[in-house]
């Protein structure tokens, strides 16, 4: 047996060694066996493992090239410091809804909130670069209402919500749970930010005197793309209504499902169009009453294989978690992209280092570094949900691909380059940064 140091080194390490007496070879009982030859095979199993298992999690070079790269985050939620405070940092802040339970790992009493809060703070939270500075983060893709100086650019860029202009009429029959009840309001009160005059009278009015506007005001910001909250209030299912039934459900008269679909098609290829991509939650998430099953990422396959839809560029944020491997596969389609935000601040390095290795090994150039940064509590706020994204996601991304180097599926110079593709090159050719 070997291993990569033994390999390495040309040692071989399944038998130790020592001089050999002639007592011992002509042992009758041993059958001319040395002493230790005669060891039984689980102390010879524990000397080999020992031997052979004295390596660190990750490749001390290559995390010594994932800790030095600037990264690309592409997708938080900075909060502008200051007074007034800012409340546009998302369209629909959880702390409206229920309590819901949370996971162990981001509850006040964990280690890692401890260190995160420790860590930031000495970090000027008033100057929002400081922050990125802290963080090794070059550019945040801020998903936000509208932005607020000092969240500008250029280590900041704009991703808007779009969510409000698919619910345009009565959403009463929508709100079938307290966390709908508290979302579709904000919905509502968004889409008057967004236009304050009555609706319009017909759905080509509102296509062109609401719905374009305000993509083309969002694009002259500086947004780079616009991002669906989807999952929080429908399922994914966008289906392909004719224009016809969704005229008709606009009028009242039809399925306002028609109509929903219909306007998420119209935003995806104006954005399209206009050269933004469409950023969709794909993720198990918060709330008492998050729908898990609608927001599988297969339900939106048939939208991804229309080819009216294949001039946008799609990004499931968050990974699709749980379904890992759902995302995986639709991968396989050119314009679909996907990051690991979320599942960074959730979860632990290794079970995040299991997703991220099944992407590198099949689409490797459409994995993406996210933090999800976001003001989750008086204890953790955008910064310190930040640094503890920003901690397990490069040690997640060292760790997959450090079991790719040693499984011998990929070089140190590939892992390398790996690395600098998920932190930073493949959101870089995205978007089209500097």
């Amino acid at each position: 047996m070997s291993c990569e140091k033994c390999a390495k080194t040309g040692t071989d390490h399944s038998v130790p060694r020592r001089p050999r007496r002639r007592a011992e070879a002509a042992d009758p009982v041993a059958g001319g066996q040395s002493g230790l030859s005669r060891l039984s095979p689980l102390p010879l199993l524990a000397l080999f493992l020992t031997a052979c298992t004295q390596q660190p999690r990750i490749d001390p070079q290559l995390a010594s090239e994932i800790e030095k790269i600037k990264a690309i985050d592409n997708h938080a939620h900075p909060v502008r410091p200051g007074n007034p405070p800012d409340t546009d940092f998302d369209a629909l802040p959880v702390e409206h809804l229920d309590p819901y339970s949370e996971p162990i790992r981001t509850r006040a009493d964990s280690p890692i909130v401890a260190e995160a809060r420790q860590k930031m703070q000495n970090v000027d939270k008033s100057n929002s670069a400081a922050v990125l500075d802290a963080l090794g983060i070059d550019v945040m893709l801020a998903n936000r209402v509208t932005m607020s100086p000092p969240v500008t650019e250029p280590r900041f860029r704009f991703v808007g919500y779009v969510d409000a202009l698919m619910y345009p009429l009565d959403n009463t029959p929508m709100m079938k749970d307290p966390d709908k009840k508290a979302f579709f309001p904000l919905e509502e009160a968004l889409l008057k930010r967004y236009y304050p005059d009555p609706k319009p009278a017909t759905l080509d009015d509102y296509l062109d005197k609401v719905v374009r506007p305000v993509l083309e005001a969002h694009k002259k910001s500086g947004a780079i793309a616009e991002k669906f909250e989807m999952a929080y209030l429908r399922a994914l299912d966008v289906g392909n209504p004719s224009k016809q039934d969704a005229e008709k459900a606009y009028l009242g008269e039809g399925a306002y499902k028609d109509l929903q679909d219909y306007i998420f098609r119209f935003i995806a290829t104006e954005c399209g169009r206009l050269g933004m991509a469409i950023h969709i939650h794909v993720c198990a998430s918060a709330g008492a009453y998050f729908d898990i099953a609608g927001t599988n990422p297969i339900l939106l396959e048939p939208l991804l294989h229309d080819p009216a839809m294949r001039k946008t560029n799609f990004v499931l944020l968050h990974g699709g978690w749980p379904f890992i491997g759902e995302i995986t596969a639709l991968l396989e389609n050119p314009n679909v992209y996907t990051d690991f935000s979320e599942q960074t601040y959730n979860g632990y390095p290794r079970e995040v280092s299991v997703n991220i290795r099944k992407w590198l090994e099949y689409e490797p150039e459409k994995v993406m570094f996210a933090t999800d940064a976001y003001p989750f509590s008086k204890e953790i706020g955008w910064e310190e949900a930040g640094y503890i994204a920003n901690k397990t996601g490069r040690e997640a991304l060292g760790l997959a691909l450090t079991g790719m180097l040693r499984d011998e599926e990929i070089n140190r110079d590939r892992a390398i380059q790996l690395a600098r593709m998920v932190l930073r090159e493949n959101a870089r050719k995205l978007y089209n940064l500097n």
